[in-house]
């Protein structure tokens, strides 16, 4: 879809749900009291459905939840709705409940606002849904495409094409430079256009928007006739970069210095995605380094009589992609551990670049306590707060690991680090081999988002409070 469709797209839902919470709070609001002058305190009632508002506008905005719609089917369509609304009664509760706004708001306004915001929601969507897509559909709105491509692989481009482009586009002709005017037929359903030499005088009088391109094979001046062709035209040209067998969806559009590239990266995010992310990893930084304040002189105290040494212990970790940075812990082993762990190789319990004993000889009796419920990690959090780990993320791995890591293992720390992860919260006492930890670290890269953030956190407040810490 153009980019102007995208942002009336956009910008209308956006103002169809802001429309929705108003009908849905005020009708919530009247079923209630049956009048809006026994409201109670009026300016927090009002005061609420500004938080909605500017929830919805955050919330669509920042976490883009609506950058599918179009393709969401009716079950997506119902699962992103109630989400949003989960999200948004969480998040506003919260609100309310620190502004000491919770007492005075009817809770029954509350829940019938929910209720029929879900269904007002979820109505206009399927609406816009139906309305857009016939719109699309009709032949003035419709984007027509010629795909230009080669003829071994035309079938797989068009197939591609089908699936990916929004239903506003319409293939109307593939035309491959091995077609000089013989062939005739039809590629998956679209019709073959002959490549003769009056190719680009043919196109002039076919209805035409735009024109596709993947030729690698084909040489720079045969496409520089082509693309100076069709822009004499006045019609638009996507000249595709992409390397015949290469991984398409990792390459995106970009620049190097004053350089067009196209760059494949495993690790595609919006940057509001990663600036949400850094936000969360700040706030958690700040209530982290504060409950490490309160626990500080208790901790102190116990590894200081349990056996001499800094209460502190500080280590070389490869944080993203091989950076160098001190790692902070409460020290939960004796002074010479480091020195003690050549002996006990012979007894590592996991298989791989990871050493692990269960009863491991080098960690004090406060240690061992500390390391279970994982308070020896709270000093992490200043790692946290300084950008060298996130709140989530992969483990980062020691100097002497990293040296002797392979390119599959490297690629887990193409991340930020982070102070727990996807292994920790998936029973790493029971994991024994390194290959699991490597095979944790990249699901969770590959398939990153914001809510995994959330779930993984949540489920290591249960760990830690189960007792299910690191032996």
């Amino acid at each position: 879809m153009n980019q102007k469709n995208k942002i009336m797209e956009i910008y209308g839902l956006w103002f169809a749900d802001l429309v929705t919470i108003g009908i849905s709070f005020i009708l919530s609001t009247y079923l209630r009291f049956g009048n809006f002058r026994d409201m109670g305190d009026k300016a927090i009632h009002f005061q609420v459905c500004l938080l909605f508002l500017l929830f919805c506008t955050v919330y669509t905005f920042f976490l883009d939840w609506n950058r599918n719609f179009l393709k969401r089917s009716m079950l997506k369509e119902i699962k992103a709705v109630v989400q949003y609304h989960i999200v948004m009664l969480l998040v506003v509760q919260t609100v309310m409940y620190f502004l000491q706004w919770a007492e005075p708001f009817s809770r029954f306004v509350m829940g019938l606002f929910m209720v029929l915001n879900v269904v007002f929601t979820l109505s206009v969507h399927l609406a816009v849904k139906q309305g857009l897509r016939l719109h699309y559909q009709s032949d003035l709105s419709q984007i027509k495409v010629l795909v230009i491509t080669q003829q071994e692989m035309a079938l797989q481009v068009v197939a591609r094409l089908k699936e990916s482009l929004d239903v506003n586009y319409r293939l109307v002709g593939v035309a491959c430079p091995e077609n000089p005017g013989t062939m005739s037929g039809e590629v998956g359903g679209v019709p073959l256009v002959p490549m003769t030499e009056r190719f680009i005088e043919d196109m002039t009088l076919k209805a035409l928007d735009e024109v596709f391109l993947y030729v690698p094979d084909l040489k720079q001046k045969q496409v520089q006739r082509i693309l100076e062709g069709f822009d004499e035209m006045g019609v638009d040209c996507h000249y595709c970069l992409e390397l015949p067998g290469t991984y398409s969806d990792r390459g995106m559009m970009d620049s190097f210095g004053n350089y067009s590239v196209i760059t494949y990266t495993r690790f595609q995010s919006s940057y509001k995605r990663l600036l949400i992310k850094r936000v969360m990893d700040i706030a958690g930084g700040l209530v982290g380094m504060l409950i490490t304040v309160l626990f500080l002189p208790f901790v102190a105290i116990a590894i200081k009589l349990d056996s001499p040494g800094p209460v502190l212990f500080s280590q070389t970790r490869i944080g993203r992609n091989g950076r160098r940075f001190q790692i902070y812990k409460f020290r939960s082993m004796y002074i010479d551990a480091e020195e003690r762990k050549k002996e006990l190789e012979k007894q590592n319990e996991v298989q791989g670049l990871m050493f692990k004993m269960e009863n491991d000889p080098r960690i004090t009796k406060v240690g061992k306590f500390i390391r279970k419920t994982s308070i020896d990690e709270l000093p992490q959090f200043f790692n946290v707060l300084k950008g060298d780990m996130s709140l989530v993320g992969t483990r980062p791995p020691t100097e002497d690991e990293f040296e002797k890591y392979n390119q599959y293992y490297r690629r887990r720390i193409s991340m930020t680090p982070g102070l727990t992860g996807l292994w920790q919260v998936s029973g790493r006492s029971e994991i024994d081999n390194f290959d699991d930890v490597v095979k944790y670290d990249l699901q969770y890269i590959d398939g990153w988002s914001l809510t995994l953030d959330v779930k993984i956190l949540l489920r290591t407040v249960w760990v830690v409070f189960a007792g299910k810490g690191s032996k």
